[in-house]
């Protein structure tokens, strides 16, 4: 019995020892784990500096030419602020709500974790163990996407979250870790960060949001899509009051001030991140920027999107506000009737744009036929359409296909305006409305035929070559060898002086002025002035046949205000990284292309199309004071109407037609269609003194021609290059654009696609 006991006792001893010798080996096996999960060595770890400067996705910031925030890039809707600039009661209600003891834990909370691990145990859950600066190493370095997601994994990636926690508490005070957290979590609607959720749902700053409302936005941490005020506004307000209860548990709110909180209703400005494209300044121009800003960035190994870049742009915010006025003013009226005579001609385009929907992709991937899906096309539907009314946009009842319809036959426009001694685009408006119609009309990718417009450079270049502006050429039908006999109007004035056939835009005129310089010659001078889209060598490209951009064309025209100089168009000034160091300096192509007493001359000529020409009604109709210059432009049916002007200091153009140009603008001639938005826009900007416009310049001569005329050289080429014409001024300053244009021909039609050479008219 005795032998028994002592044999049993040593026993224990030895259980014992063996049981302390397993919690000590455990000890130090733990300690050497954590030891091994901080160095890095099991899985990742973000290291001091990351600590020290932790970063997520930033939202890249556009600004305009006075260096206001007018747009923003991102995936994330992330916006981050400085502790300062958010509202105490945001805090308050956070630190209430979320870890009561955040400011006397050192990371790491033992009574929550007691807590949590109870309810696991009891399934009686009443709070989760994390800590503010737990939740932080999560959403800063995103433990859980890094490692296994299995239940066994689960354990290893809490204490990792749990040893970041105490770093991060020994690297960052609590003001640093808190703004983190805020900076960082999600509240719906592609809201990350307060300042993003407090724009968001209440259209205000962090530091402006009431105890009410930063209450909503805590609330909304538990289960943003739950607990989101626009979806479910009830739900939302039982969790306010939830957290506002917190706060006075906490002693942050009084129970008076809870008391008549409590009752309130949610009242939210919602403004989502998805129409942040489409409101505000210049959408079209940001638009824009936005693709420049991801080619230079695929260069310089950035993102657009997370980088938080800063991109300072050129735009002028009263000019791209009058721009847009402009545009609204003088389009409005220009809608067209979508009957069905537009497209009985034109079932086949008709078909491959209602191929092109979202609703015909959607239902041909639900498998229904092609005569299923028709049925649908023709099925009456609520829906909603842009309107030329306050919202620019109206409810309707109406067949997809006869929405198409009407959405078609809404008149389209681009203006642009820019400096064009320094390049940079002030003012940029891409279409009637960017939410309906996202197509760009001023960039370089979006190509129109230029009508007239075209005829100052095949006339810049006659003058470069010695021609006089006031030698007479002919108005009669021309034959180019190779190439046929054109006859695009102007016959009956027989020979007319080369200033007098631009400025009323005499198209035989034009073709005779070609035929002096040389197609070729021409087509390589339009390379020289930055048109980059591939020009065909026919006669007809001198009248405007050729599809260009409208911001090519203005580049063309910088070298007449330029006196001689060629500069690129801009957009951007500067890119700077979230710190606020630059990154690139943007600085303009500039290029002499022509000497300066070309270039007056010219300037000269362009000024007899708004004193007497096509364009004379310019001055008259919108009071215009000062030296203006500039030439209209009209398309065969009156598909696309421009006007191109320039003033001694500043170079506009607007282009206006229908996205399909069998349509047609209707009773859109340049100066009709197209000038009217030129002209109300210069108006605005000539009215407004603080732009630096209100002073009326004048063109100045060049010192090079002190003492000479425009005319100077015709004596000398006349006998050899032109046959005198008696009476060729007659009348001229009293002849109506619809009188010159009224002998004009319809000849062949336009395909410049196919290189059929064909003419069109002014």
């Amino acid at each position: 019995m005795a032998k028994n006991k002592t044999e049993h006792k040593k026993r224990t001893k030895g259980s014992i020892k063996l049981l302390w010798t397993l919690v000590f080996l455990g000890i130090i096996g733990l300690v050497a784990f954590v030891l091994l999960i901080d160095l890095g060595k099991i899985g990742y770890m973000p290291n001091m500096a990351e600590l020290q400067d932790p970063k997520s996705s930033i939202a890249s910031e556009i600004y305009d030419g006075d260096d206001n925030l007018i747009g923003r890039l991102f995936l994330e809707n992330r916006e981050p602020v400085n502790y300062n600039e958010i509202a105490p009661c945001v805090i308050d209600a956070l630190v209430s709500t979320e870890d009561e003891r955040f400011y006397s834990h050192s990371g790491i909370d033992p009574e929550a974790i007691g807590r949590a691990v109870s309810g696991v145990i009891t399934f009686n859950r009443k709070g989760g163990g994390s800590t503010i600066t737990q939740q932080v190493a999560k959403n800063l370095f995103n433990m859980e996407a890094r490692e296994s997601k299995s239940i066994f994994a689960m354990p290893y990636i809490k204490l990792k979250e749990m040893i970041l926690a105490v770093k991060m508490e020994k690297k960052l005070t609590k003001q640093e870790i808190i703004t983190l957290y805020l900076n960082t979590v999600t509240f719906g609607n592609n809201a990350y960060g307060i300042k993003a959720a407090s724009h968001t749902y209440f259209d205000k700053e962090p530091i402006d949001l009431k105890i009410e409302e930063a209450a909503v936005l805590v609330g909304m941490l538990k289960a943003n899509t739950k607990y989101n005020p626009i979806r479910n506004p009830e739900i939302s307000k039982a969790r306010r009051n939830v957290v506002m209860g917190q706060m006075v548990k906490n002693n942050r709110l009084s129970r008076a001030e809870f008391d008549a909180l409590k009752g309130g209703d949610i009242v939210t400005n919602f403004k989502p991140a998805s129409s942040l494209k489409h409101e505000g300044v210049a959408p079209y121009f940001r638009q824009v920027v936005e693709q420049k800003v991801k080619q230079w960035c695929k260069k310089h190994d950035l993102n657009v999107y997370k980088d938080g870049l800063k991109i300072y742009t050129t735009v002028n915010p009263k000019m791209q506000e009058y721009a847009e006025k402009a545009v609204e003013k003088n389009m409005w009226r220009k809608t067209r009737y979508y009957n069905n005579r537009y497209w009985k001609k034109h079932k086949r385009t008709l078909k491959n744009i209602i191929k092109a929907t979202g609703r015909y992709s959607a239902l041909k991937n639900e498998g229904l036929t092609e005569e299923q899906i028709m049925e649908n096309f023709n099925k009456r539907t609520k829906m909603k359409v842009f309107a030329w009314n306050s919202k620019r946009e109206k409810d309707t009842t109406i067949t997809p296909i006869d929405s198409i319809k009407y959405m078609r036959a809404q008149v389209q426009t681009g203006f642009m305006a820019m400096d064009p001694a320094t390049g940079e685009v002030k003012a940029w408006v891409g279409g009637i409305n960017h939410k309906y119609f996202q197509y760009d009309h001023c960039n370089e990718n979006t190509k129109r035929q230029v009508g007239s417009t075209m005829k100052p450079l095949a006339y810049c270049l006659a003058v470069d070559n010695n021609y006089s502006p006031c030698m007479p050429v002919s108005c009669r039908p021309v034959f180019f060898p190779g190439h046929r006999l054109y006859n695009a109007g102007g016959s009956r004035y027989g020979k007319l002086p080369m200033q007098k056939c631009l400025a009323f835009s005499i198209n035989n005129g034009s073709l005779s002025v070609l035929k002096l310089v040389g197609i070729e010659a021409f087509v390589d001078f339009c390379k020289k002035l930055g048109i980059t889209t591939e020009l065909k060598a026919y006669p007809s490209i001198v009248l405007g046949a050729q599809d260009i951009s409208l911001i090519e064309m203005l580049r063309s025209y910088t070298m007449f205000p330029n006196y001689g100089i060629n500069i690129e168009p801009i957009l951007i000034t500067r890119i700077e990284d979230r710190n606020g160091n630059i990154l690139e300096t943007f600085i303009p192509e500039r290029k002499e292309v022509i000497n300066e007493i070309t270039a007056f001359k010219m300037i000269k000529m362009m000024q007899g199309t708004v004193n007497f020409g096509t364009a004379k009604r310019l001055k008259g109709r919108y009071g215009l004071k000062g030296e203006l210059c500039g030439k209209t432009g009209t398309t065969n049916d009156e598909a696309d109407a421009w006007y191109i002007g320039y003033s001694p200091q500043l170079l506009g153009g607007a282009w206006v037609g229908c996205e399909d140009r069998f349509m047609g603008v209707g009773g859109g001639a340049g100066s009709q269609a197209a000038m009217p938005i030129w002209g109300s826009f210069f108006k605005m900007v000539q009215s407004d003194k603080s732009l630096g416009y209100a002073d009326i310049k004048e063109f100045e001569e060049p010192k090079s021609m002190e003492g000479m005329d425009i005319c100077d050289n015709y004596d000398q080429i006349s006998i050899q290059r032109s046959e005198a014409v008696d009476n060729v001024s007659r009348g001229l300053e009293d002849i109506s654009e619809s009188e010159i244009n009224s002998d004009v021909p319809q000849v062949d039609k336009v395909n410049t696609s196919s290189g059929i050479e064909t003419d069109d008219y002014d």
